[in-house]
Parts: C-alpha cells; sequence; structure tokens
C-alpha cells in the first residue's frame, strides 16, 4: 500500500470539508516524500517539497525525527536539493521546537566543520527546548575545552534567547467582537462534542462558536475591514471562559484572530486577545497566557451606587449596572503595553495593569509561558556550568513578604514548594515557580498535552512529580469509532511517558474510565501537595489543586513546575446544625448563594482560593465542596481537617491505591507504591503529632471571610439556569440558586442524572435506600422519567456489590453497562427507567450523550451551560438544574420537582450526611 497515495486521497477528502492537509508526524509518510523529492523526475517532487518544508508537525513526532536527519544530511552536503540550501535547511531547524532538531544541532555544533558548527551555534543560541541529554552533551564539550560549547553556554548565561526578541509592540489596535452576552463558556470557543477533533487543529477550529457560521462570518468580515488590526473577543456583561480551561478554545480563538507562531507550522497560532466585562475566569486566563495572548478585565459595566455608595438592586435584588463606556462590535480600540491603559482615540477607558504584570509581558514576548519557562532552567543551568550568578534578565520573582503577618493555608503550601525564591515568607500576590507532586490528564484534552509535550521535545516525566494518572473518563459513556481510533494511541503515549493509565496498552489490566478528579483525590497523599489536572474540577481535599489547559498539564509532566501567583483567599467556616433531611449538596449550594447575600451580590470567591473549614468531613464528602467551587470561579479551594478526619482520609486513600496496585496497574518505578509508602509516613506524623493536618496561622489575612448558617438551609438547594431570564446577561450562571419550594412541586422534569465528578458512594447508596424507601411507601417503584445512573470509579461499583447495593440498583434497572461490550453509539432517546452506566463523566460532559432537545434535566452534576447537557428546541430551551442526589432521584419518579413534604417521606431514616461544624481549633 502507498502511503503517500493515502495520503492524497485524504487530502481530497479534506478539500471537500473546505480544509487544508493535515500536518504530518508520521515518519514513514515522510520518509516517503522524501524519496520523492531526492528523485528529480517524481511527478510528485514538487508538492512533497511543500509537504517537507510547510507541513510537518514539530518536537518529538516521528516526522520531525526524519525531517532533522535529512536537513542534517543536507547542510553536511551528503544530500543535494537545491530549493533547500543549508542555510535554509538550518532555518528550518529553528523553527523545529527541540528533540531531534537539538540533537541535530548539537552534533553540527560540535562537529569537525568549523563553518557549520559556527553556522549551528548561532541557530542553537535561539533555543530554549533543552533536555538533560542536551545540556549535558554542552557541560561535556565545554569541560574538554571546547570553543563553540562555551560560546553556547555564555549565550545561554544572559539568556540571548529571550533578551534579542522584539519587545511587546507598545501600542496594539484591536477591533472589538462581541461573542456573547453574559458569562461565555468554554463550550462555545471549542464544544464538548468535538473533542474528538482537537489534535486536529484546523479541522477543530471550525467548531468556533459552536459551529455557527454566522458568526464566524462576521468575524471574518470584520478582519477583512481591519486587515491592520487584530479582534478582541468579548464576553459583554460576564466573563468570558468559565467552565473549563479548554487550551482548544484558545487554540481557536487564536487560529480565528491570533498570529502564525511560525512559516513552517501550519495553524498553531498564538497571541489573542480576550475580554470580558468580569474578566476571563482564572483557568482560563492561564490558557491565555500559554499563547502569550492578552486577557483584559474590561469592567465597561459596573454596579450603580447611590448617594451613600449603597448598590442600587432591582425588584429581583440584582445589582442595577450601568455602562462605563462601549465595546460594541465594531469599536476600535488602543492597548498601550507601556502605559498599560485601555483608550477609544484619545480618551483613557481603563486602567488595565493587570494584564501587563512583567511575567505575563515576558509571555508575550516569548510567544508564551513555555518559552519563558525553559528559558529560566537554560539560564540557571548554564550558570551554574559557568559558575557565575544568574543575570538577572527576566523580570524577578514578584515576592510580597509581610511582617508580623500569620499565612493563609495556600501561602503555606507555596512557601513549603516554591523553588528559587530569595528564602522570605512569601504572602498573597508574589509570583512564584513551585514544584508540583500530582499531575492528571483527561482523555479529551489528552490528545493535545501529548501533542504538546512532542512540541516542547519531552520524552519522560519529570522525576520531581510524585504520581501522575491519564484517564479515560471524558469518553467512558460510548466506545464508538473515534474513541477506538484516539484512546489507545493516548494511553500508550502516556503510559510511556510514565503516567498510571486508566486504559493499559499491554492488555494486564482492564480498561478502567474512572472519573479523573476522583482518582486524583485518592492519589493525593498529602495535605500540603500541589496538584496539576487538565480540567477545571481538578479540586482536591487534600492539598491544592489547580484545574490547568492541556499546555500547562504537559509543562507540569515534562518540568515538575508549574509558576504563578500565589492567590488570596476567602475563608469559609459554618455555625448552626445542619436538619437531618438535607444533604451537603445543599450546603454547598447555600454557601455560593449566602456568600452572594452577604456581600451584595460581589462574588468574593472569583479568581481566588477557598480556604473552607470543612473540619469532620473525609475526603469522599469534602470534594463535593471542593468540586463545586469551579462553579463558584475560585482558582482553588483547600479544606482545612481534623487530623483525625485527615488520617481517615489517608486510609481511605491508600486502600484504593492498593487495590490499583493489585489489578496491576502501577509501573517498573513503583509510582502507586511510593504513593501508598508517602500515606503511611504521613499518617504517622498525624499520629504521633510530629506534623499535624494543615492549618492557617490565626493572624492570615483574608480577602473576606464567610460564615455559613446552617440553621438558614431549611429545604434542599438547587442551581437553575434561569434560561428564560429577559436579562440574557443572567442566563446559564451558576450563581442563580433556589430553593426546592420555588417550583411548587408542578416543575416538569424531563429526565434525572446522578453521577459525575460531585457524587461518590454515598451518593449510591441513598439512591439505593431511596427506592427501597418508595417501594416501601407505594408498594412499586415506577419512573415517570427516565434516571441516567453512571458511578463515578470501578472502585465504587465494586464496594456496593460487596455491600449489597449494587443488586438493589439492578433489581430497579433497565439498562446495566457491560465492559464486555461496552455501546457503540450514543443513546438518543430515553424510556422512563433507570439506566446504570458504565463509571465516567456520562451526561455531564455533552460530548457523547445528551439529553433529548429541549428537555429539563434534573443533575447532580457540575454544568448548567447552554447545550452542554441539553441542546434548545425550536420551541423550548433545554434546562439543567443541578441539586442534590435525593433531589433528582424523586424527581424521576413523579416526572415534576417534588414538594417537601414528599421529599421528606422518600428520604425518611436515611443518613444524608453527618456534618457538624468543628468544635477544634484548625487554625495554628
Amino acid at each position: 500500500m502507498n502511503i503517500y497515495n493515502d495520503y492524497l486521497k485524504q487530502i481530497e477528502t479534506r478539500k471537500e470539508q473546505g480544509l487544508h492537509p493535515q500536518p504530518i508526524d508520521s515518519d514513514k509518510l515522510l520518509s516517503q516524500i522524501i524519496e520523492q523529492i531526492k528523485d528529480l523526475d517524481n511527478e510528485h517532487r514538487e508538492e512533497s517539497l511543500n509537504f517537507f518544508i510547510y507541513n510537518v508537525l514539530p518536537g518529538t513526532t516521528s516526522a520531525a525525527t526524519v525531517k532533522a536527519k535529512f536537513l542534517k544530511e543536507i547542510i553536511l552536503g551528503e544530500e543535494i536539493v537545491k530549493e533547500i540550501t543549508p542555510e535554509f535547511a538550518l532555518e528550518q531547524l529553528s523553527h523545529m521546537k527541540g528533540g531531534p532538531s537539538v540533537e541535530v544541532l548539537l552534533d553540527l555544533a560540535l562537529g569537525d566543520n568549523e563553518e557549520i558548527a559556527k553556522d549551528a551555534a548561532k541557530v542553537l543560541k535561539t533555543q530554549v527546548f533543552l533536555y538533560e541529554a542536551d545540556t549535558d552533551r554542552l557541560e561535556e564539550a565545554y569541560n574538554n575545552g571546547s570553543a563553540i560549547a562555551k560560546d553556547i553556554i555564555e549565550s545561554y548565561a544572559q539568556a540571548e534567547f529571550f533578551t534579542k526578541l522584539p519587545d511587546v509592540e507598545e501600542k496594539i489596535e484591536v477591533v472589538t467582537y462581541i461573542a456573547g452576552v453574559g458569562d461565555i463558556s468554554t463550550d462555545l470557543l471549542s464544544p464538548g462534542g468535538d473533542a474528538h477533533s482537537r489534535s486536529d487543529r484546523e479541522l477543530h477550529g471550525q467548531c468556533m462558536f459552536e459551529h455557527n457560521k454566522d458568526m464566524q462570518n462576521e468575524l471574518l468580515a470584520l478582519k477583512e475591514q481591519h486587515p491592520d488590526k487584530r479582534v478582541m473577543l468579548i464576553a459583554e456583561k460576564g466573563t468570558m471562559g468559565v467552565g473549563s480551561s479548554r487550551m482548544s478554545g484558545v487554540n481557536n480563538v487564536a487560529l480565528w484572530t491570533g498570529i502564525p507562531s511560525s512559516p513552517y507550522v501550519p495553524f498553531i497560532n498564538i497571541a489573542p486577545v480576550i475580554a470580558g466585562t468580569n474578566g476571563i475566569a482564572p483557568i482560563f486566563l492561564t490558557t491565555v497566557g500559554v499563547t502569550g495572548g492578552i486577557g483584559l478585565d474590561l469592567k465597561n459595566w459596573v454596579s450603580k451606587k447611590d448617594e451613600n455608595g449603597n448598590t442600587i438592586v432591582d425588584e429581583d435584588g440584582e445589582p442595577v449596572l450601568e455602562q462605563m463606556y462601549s465595546v460594541e462590535t465594531g469599536t476600535v480600540l488602543t492597548i498601550n503595553t507601556k502605559e498599560k491603559k485601555l483608550y477609544h482615540g484619545n480618551v483613557e477607558l481603563k486602567d488595565i495593569s493587570a494584564a501587563f504584570t512583567p511575567q505575563k509581558m515576558e509571555f508575550m514576548k516569548a510567544g508564551g509561558s513555555y518559552a519563558v519557562v525553559f528559558g529560566k532552567k537554560l539560564q540557571t543551568f548554564a550558570c551554574k556550568v559557568l559558575g557565575i550568578d544568574v543575570p538577572q534578565v527576566y523580570a524577578p520573582s514578584k515576592e510580597v513578604s509581610i511582617e508580623g503577618q500569620g499565612l493563609t493555608a495556600v501561602e503555606k503550601i507555596f512557601n513549603k514548594n516554591a523553588v528559587g525564591t530569595s528564602g522570605a515568607t512569601l504572602h498573597a500576590g508574589s509570583y512564584v515557580r513551585a514544584e508540583v507532586n500530582i499531575v492528571g490528564s483527561q482523555d479529551t484534552t489528552g490528545l493535545m498535552t501529548s501533542q504538546e509535550l512532542e512540541m516542547m521535545a519531552a520524552t519522560v516525566i519529570s522525576p520531581i512529580v510524585d504520581g501522575a494518572y491519564q484517564s479515560g473518563c471524558h469518553t467512558a459513556s460510548v466506545w464508538d469509532d473515534k474513541s477506538k481510533a484516539n484512546i489507545p494511541r493516548l494511553m500508550k503515549f502516556m503510559n510511556d511517558f510514565g503516567l498510571i493509565t486508566g486504559r493499559d496498552p499491554k492488555g494486564v489490566y482492564f480498561p478502567m474510565t474512572d472519573v479523573i478528579h476522583k482518582v486524583l483525590n485518592d492519589i493525593t497523599v498529602g495535605d500540603w501537595d500541589i496538584i496539576i489536572g487538565g480540567d477545571s474540577h481538578t479540586r482536591m481535599s487534600k492539598g491544592v489543586a489547580f484545574g490547568a489547559d492541556s499546555g500547562t498539564v504537559a509543562l507540569a509532566l515534562a518540568t515538575g513546575e508549574a509558576s504563578m501567583p500565589i492567590p488570596e483567599s476567602v475563608k469559609v467556616t459554618f455555625k448552626g446544625q445542619m436538619k437531618s433531611y438535607m444533604d451537603f449538596r445543599d450546603v454547598v449550594h447555600a454557601t455560593q448563594q449566602q456568600m452572594l447575600k452577604q456581600f451584595g451580590g460581589e462574588n468574593v470567591f472569583q479568581g481566588r482560593v477557598i480556604e473552607v473549614h470543612i473540619g469532620t468531613l473525609t475526603s469522599d464528602e469534602a470534594f463535593t465542596f471542593t468540586d463545586w467551587t469551579a462553579e463558584m470561579k475560585a482558582k482553588a479551594s483547600i479544606c482545612i481537617s481534623e487530623d483525625d478526619t485527615l488520617i481517615e482520609s489517608l486510609e481511605i486513600a491508600k486502600g484504593r491505591i492498593q487495590i490499583m496496585i493489585e489489578k496491576g496497574m502501577d509501573n517498573e518505578k513503583q509510582v502507586l507504591q511510593g504513593l501508598v509508602n508517602k500515606a503511611e509516613t504521613r499518617i504517622t506524623e498525624l499520629k504521633t503529632g510530629i506534623k499535624p493536618a494543615l492549618r492557617p496561622d490565626a493572624d492570615a489575612k483574608y480577602y473576606a471571610e464567610v460564615i455559613i448558617d446552617l440553621d438558614e438551609i431549611a429545604e434542599p438547594m438547587i442551581a437553575d439556569p434561569d434560561v428564560n431570564n429577559e436579562d440574557v446577561s443572567k442566563r446559564y450562571t451558576h450563581d442563580n440558586i433556589r430553593p426546592l419550594s420555588y417550583y411548587g412541586g408542578t416543575k416538569k422534569v424531563d429526565l434525572g442524572f446522578v453521577g459525575s465528578c460531585m457524587v461518590h458512594k454515598g451518593d449510591m447508596k441513598i439512591l439505593a435506600q431511596m427506592l427501597k424507601n418508595v417501594e416501601a411507601q407505594q408498594g412499586k417503584v415506577e419512573f415517570k422519567a427516565p434516571l441516567v445512573v453512571a458511578p463515578p470509579t470501578y472502585n465504587i461499583v465494586d464496594e456496593l456489590k460487596e455491600e449489597g447495593d449494587w443488586e438493589v440498583l439492578q433489581r430497579y434497572s433497565g439498562f446495566e453497562f457491560d465492559d464486555s461490550a461496552p455501546k457503540g453509539l450514543a443513546r438518543t432517546k430515553y424510556e422512563n427507567m433507570l439506566y446504570l452506566e458504565r463509571p465516567g463523566c456520562n451526561l455531564c460532559m455533552g460530548n457523547q450523550e445528551k439529553a433529548e432537545p429541549g428537555d429539563t434535566v434534573m443533575a447532580t452534576s457540575t454544568r448548567l451551560f447552554q447545550g452542554r447537557v441539553v441542546k434548545d428546541t425550536g420551541d423550548k430551551k433545554g434546562e439543567s438544574l443541578l441539586s442534590s442526589t435525593p433531589v433528582v432521584v424523586l424527581s424521576t419518579i413523579l416526572g415534576r420537582t417534588p414538594t417537601m413534604a414528599e421529599y421528606e417521606a422518600a428520604v425518611e431514616g436515611i443518613v444524608l450526611t453527618k456534618f457538624k461544624p468543628s468544635t477544634k481549633q484548625l487554625v495554628r
């Protein structure tokens, strides 16, 4: 079979879709292309040259290895290609990011041909993606007296790869495009249903604005009208990029509005300009930095104040907004990066200093944050070899140290894990590099993470990472052709890289689709740990976890580090007593509701760490709170626990990791066994009092303190998308929390979903007990709406089977997942029965299965964004209401929202949550 002819056929197919040829990553295909280039009479020679020069993915792809080798042969004169001179071959190598290209450049620079060596050294001085194998070669040559090696290392010590780059433009003209009113989910920029195409950047770009061609054409027309300006994408009256990090979302924005990163690498654009009335969601803003982009907090609408400075509210108690300046589509604005101001003509509109910190300016100059991270490491290496102090080239890490002020929990964690600091005690606002303990990659962004690793020339996980996991949860529902093509390839790459993987490439253990956040919550065995995960719900009940884009995950895997500001914290404590019929999910929603009430509608959680003094709840239940903090728009969350509670959580984690080991999931480095050992050590420290559980200092300073009154929570609480609100900006926000009684027991429910990362084993047991309760009270269980149940992990299923609860669920179900024959097609219609689905994300992801269009869904999940779980119809908007497991279950049995009397009867005798605020001191 001729692989090149197959490629030509694929090109014709893509042409019909309006696409260019797919970038080449295959060594076999590129090898054939090279043979055709060598054959001067080959009919495909001209197009083969074009593919070779302009259409090969860089980094450590197998194609990049073949390309680098051929370029080396051209430079050495072993091959002659008139269209590719040795000078042009060196230029090609300079754009290949590292790995095989750096290896070739080192071969040439340290070779015998002096003239070639100087030319190669000149290119090497511009490269930053060097790893230990590369720097070891340079150091050895330097120690052996190589003048070329000395010259290169001296250049690295001065960071000339950075200093010789052009500065960021002083004035950047932009033309505005309002992408939506209200919060904009990253689903708009990169829909979950298109997750399978994310690694094919041009193809994925077609899904921008959820495939809305009118909006895409408006954007193109705007670019055509303003060819000398950059388009700034805006969330009017809202926050841009809520919900997920979605590197693919930023990639799409960059593809449509950004700047090509290299003339020789297609469809990889950088430097998008993105803005929101309320800024950019924290996790998404990190992603913007990866591309060297600009993220602005416009504040063009503000809360109206009376003469006493109090916020004016409308009849619904919502703040009344007034416009400070217009950013309607087509408005031309100027960003002055020197003054750090936004202008309309000569009129100053807004101070935008926060978008142009020294660190962010460096990202913009370098073309993204990766180059800065690797550049700093390379400079440090060079200075160590030369025995000199590191010259101050990069902006010094911002260190905020306040004498006499105690530390919050997150400040303590960062002080423990920070590297390269002066040694001073650091407070919020400091910008630091920190070592990362645990890293997680999920399957719909994992393909992009693997690409990022290839492009930064990484081949093995950093030795300082305690453990890393690659999940299969986001594609768990349907084992379709897309999954069969993508997931095994992803699992092999990550397994070879050094991660523990849900699917074993060797087939030793059965493929598992456990929800990534649950696995990370179990393998995090240190309350002082830092966790980075490729999902916004990377929020652990131990340590501090940050959801991240695929690139930041790749960087953490490759370097074992992450760079970020130490965030401010908001302290959350509890008083009062929970009513027996309340679920802890209701406490979570009430926290958001009471916080907004206490602060006049201002979300003090946004962009900050929620330090929740949970005290007495073990990791599974506490995770319900931390998981929801993504919807609170918090940067992260930290659980402060009593010592005994933390010991119990660690024992649970240790047991679950041991099960993973027994299934054969550990690797040659015995990563999982190392985590068990770490848990045992920490338990001993806690029991002996050598090192108590993490506590903030009593005199720590918080941005705000929130006290949640449990006595006020009198009925179940529901997060409502409020799809018919006349003010578009107030739809699909997680801040709209309503009591059950609001619905009067009459709101029709078309489908229920118990699953996603928000539920744990206790929820499954509650479901089983409720079914028995209803049967005892009514003689039978009859569903008037479908109930889809997806346990988070296989461990939970196994434990439920041992304890008899799974048998109860089987008895009432009309469908049970079968791993020996997983579903090959997404379900489009539902019957009024219980579905026991494969562990994983299921409906919450919205990328495989959805509710029927126009349905009103009652779910335990986290997402209520438009189109995520359920699409609209022409007649009715789909609704995703979020509530506790008992409310969901009862709503499907009744086919409507229950009354309080019906609810209390259904949960009678069931212990929903044993939560009482801690009576112990949870501060130092």
